[in-house]
């Protein structure tokens, strides 16, 4: 029992000793992080990095909004097709000949003969 209780003692003397040796280490580098050439780079990191995302932010919307722009772009196309069909339908259907045309097929009109003409003045 003896054997088991030093070799306890060694291993928490070991332990107690490599925490030691990190705290130490850990104090040199906490320590040498204060030195201002260090703070100066690491602002300088942070601030590149923070320009990086907004980079990365401003492509990315700029992306969105080229791919809106092409998609509303389809739509003035496809409306501005519409609309030219609309016209030249109505251009069509307004035309003198077929309103004519419908004027005499469907509500029996006829075109008066100069007989059928009366002018009529009006005095002043």
């Amino acid at each position: 029992m003896g054997a088991v209780s030093v070799e306890t003692g060694s291993r928490s003397l070991r332990w107690r000793d490599s925490l030691a040796s990190a705290w130490r280490l850990s104090r040199l580098i906490f320590r040498g992080l204060w030195r201002r050439d260090l703070l100066i780079t690491l602002v300088l990191v942070g601030l590149l990095i923070t320009s990086a995302v907004g980079v990365i932010y401003a492509v990315h919307l700029n992306r969105q909004l080229f791919s809106s722009l092409n998609h509303l772009q389809v739509q003035r196309d496809a409306y501005q097709r519409t609309w030219s069909q609309l016209l030249l339908e109505e251009s069509a259907l307004s035309a003198h000949s077929r309103v004519e045309q419908h004027a005499v097929a469907d509500l029996n009109m006829k075109v008066p003969g100069r007989d059928d003409i009366t002018l009529v003045v009006k005095k002043p």
